[in-house]
């Protein structure tokens, strides 16, 4: 097999063959580095035992970066080269890296002479359940200087924003994750999983949105109690102002005066469009979104309208719920949305020292085999539950320290470490190389990486611009596309693509599915 050098890259080689079957993409769903299947039984050691990873990490990274804690050696180079090496002894468990190359480390002075060091660690997040974590471990670790009388670390999180906050409706740009909530079946208690989980991250810190996506038949209005219950419109600006419950921002067509709609599709995704893109969700890092039941029209236009991080899937023991609801999966994973967790609802109860199960088991256990969601949570019957719905105040609210409150809780560690794995995992999936003058691929949930010539990714070009839509045939020639072309920007689109933009002008639009087809570049 030939391999055809390419003038512009020194230290590769285009390889002329197509990738080998292992590098093709499957239809399969993202899934955590650890397959950790939570059952309920380990439900409640989920907290300890990711607070414990942080510790053990951060003790064997200190071993081979040959730091002790507590017994710092004197560094040869300067006080802040001390520091940093002192804070790379804390691993983050979902990255896998130091805090220091995960850019945590922010606004650090040092005073040598008086022993002072001050600096902020700024997570990816507010509800990071680590924080306390961090901030003790950033403390013990620079005090261990020998030199460093005074530590001061403060505690910060990034600005609410997506990947590519540019291409999206103004309402949209300053809000981090957008979770979606489906069960594609209805009555499997979906918005009593939503709204919990909502409130969940709020009360772990974050700055928390929900919005009903119901039009036919809206939930919130009933779980939720906010002393205005009409949604208000800025004159100005044309823009609709949330209500609020308890600091998290609420959106329903029930709070828009109307009541349940009585439209068709066209309509109602048109309703939905403008409740959703031209509210002012203001500064948010998640957007809890309860989804409607089924897999039509109105679930694909918020797939489509809305950057989706990732997608919680609510089911009930029932096969019937396991039917449905692996549709909607499927959509999903058709959609490059990661399943993140799996809720199975009512599925047991306790009296007289037994657990019954009245509607079977196995149905959420089923969808977390068949489709690889690396996490199950089940929600036992209690009658608090269900009535905590009705009287207009969530449950994780009304006794945050009780069974279900804890299972929450645990949902809310799970959506907040995958949320940050899948931001990380796509904002460095794709990037460019000016030392080998290469565009490197790493496609979100792949070990795999390799090398592209920018030549061959601007010529494989399938737009309107390059490729006629009707006949099929090749517009852009090979030959106008220069061997020393270099992109100048490369952008995640979402969970699917990034896009490119090149020195002519054109913006490219290209999927992981499209990169991983590709000649690629080998070493030689």
């Amino acid at each position: 097999m030939q391999a055809v050098h390419a003038s512009s890259s020194p230290h590769f080689s285009i390889h002329s063959s197509k990738p080998p079957n292992s590098t093709t993409t499957t239809c399969s769903l993202f899934t955590s580095s650890v397959n950790v299947k939570s059952s309920q039984r380990d439900q409640s050691s989920l907290w300890t035992s990711y607070n414990k990873r942080v510790i053990l990490k951060s003790t064997f990274s200190a071993k081979a970066t040959s730091v002790e804690v507590g017994n710092s050696p004197v560094s040869t180079g300067t006080a802040e080269d001390d520091v940093l090496k002192a804070l790379s002894q804390i691993i983050d468990p979902d990255f896998g890296t130091d805090i220091v190359t995960c850019g945590f480390v922010k606004d650090l002075q040092i005073d040598e002479a008086l022993g002072e060091v001050s600096f902020r660690l700024e997570l990816t997040t507010p509800a990071c359940p680590i924080k306390d974590v961090f901030e003790q471990k950033a403390n013990e670790v620079v005090a261990a200087l020998p030199w460093v009388k005074n530590v001061n670390v403060t505690m910060s999180a990034q600005p609410a924003k997506p990947l590519y906050a540019e291409q999206l409706p103004a309402g949209l740009r300053t809000i981090s994750n957008i979770i979606a909530v489906s069960s594609c079946k209805g009555g499997v208690g979906k918005s009593t999983v939503a709204v919990n989980l909502a409130y969940t991250l709020a009360d772990m810190g974050a700055r928390v949105g929900i919005f009903d996506a119901d039009v036919y038949g809206p939930s919130l209005p009933t779980m939720v109690s906010p002393e205005s219950r009409l949604l208000e419109m800025n004159p100005e600006k044309k823009t609709i102002i949330p209500t609020e419950y308890m600091g998290v921002k609420l959106v329903s067509f029930g709070f828009a005066g109307q009541g349940r709609a009585i439209m068709r599709g066209p309509m109602v995704s048109g309703v939905i469009n403008q409740l959703l893109t031209t509210t002012e969700w203001g500064e948010l890092d998640y957007l809890v979104i309860d989804m409607p039941p089924g897999t039509g029209d109105i679930q694909l236009t918020l797939c489509q309208i809305v950057p989706l991080t990732a997608a919680v899937i609510v089911t009930t023991p029932q096969k019937l719920s396991f039917i449905d609801v692996a549709k909607g999966v499927r959509m999903f994973s058709k959609l490059k949305v990661p399943c993140v967790a799996v809720v199975e609802n009512m599925c047991h109860f306790d009296a007289d020292g037994k657990r019954y199960y009245p509607f079977g088991r196995g149905s959420g256990s089923q969808v977390v085999e068949q489709f690889g969601i690396p996490h199950l949570f089940d929600l036992p019957i209690r009658p608090t539950l269900s009535a905590s719905g009705d009287s207009g105040m969530p449950e994780v609210v009304a006794d945050p320290q009780g069974e279900v409150s804890k299972i929450f809780q645990n949902l809310g560690v799970c959506v907040v470490q995958q949320c940050a794995k899948i931001r990380q995992q796509v904002s460095t999936a794709v990037s460019y190389d000016k030392s080998v003058k290469a565009i490197k691929v790493r496609v979100p949930d792949s070990d795999e990486e390799f090398f592209l010539h920018p030549a061959t990714v601007r010529r494989n070009d399938r737009s309107a611009q390059s490729v006629d839509e009707w006949t099929g045939e090749q517009k852009l020639q090979y030959s106008d596309v220069p061997e020393d072309i270099e992109p100048e920007e490369i952008r995640p689109m979402g969970n699917y693509a990034v896009s490119i933009n090149w020195p002519d002008g054109f913006s490219q639009i290209a999927p992981y599915e499209q990169l991983q087809t590709m000649e690629r570049l080998v070493a030689v």
